[in-house]
């Protein structure tokens, strides 16, 4: 098991991470994050607190998801976070219907 996948699987949904912590486990420098945020496309899971970023669980998954579509398609962040909001909307399809026993 990566390190990575023990971060991703003990978050918790009220757990904040840092800039440098999602950018580490993304694998990117601090500047994509920053880029990324700058043009909306990480919100509204990372707010900016006193002047320091803090970024849920869901925006980690996110912005890892982004970042793989960046590097394996050579997509463009705009088109990345559109297919991140597809996914996410699947995610949410799924897990509605695991509760009505589908």
């Amino acid at each position: 098991m990566r390190d990575e996948d023990i971060l991703i699987g003990s978050l918790m949904e009220d757990t904040w991470l840092t800039l440098e912590q999602v950018a580490a486990a993304c694998g990117v420098e601090p500047g994509w994050l920053i880029r990324h945020l700058e043009e909306g496309l990480l919100f509204p899971h990372a707010q900016n607190m006193a002047g320091v970023w803090r970024f849920s669980g869901v925006a980690l998954v996110r912005a890892r998801r982004m970042r793989q579509l960046e590097r394996d398609f050579d997509a463009v962040p705009e088109l990345a976070a559109l297919v991140a909001d597809m996914l996410e909307e699947m995610d949410a399809m799924r897990a509605r219907l695991r509760c009505l026993g589908g």
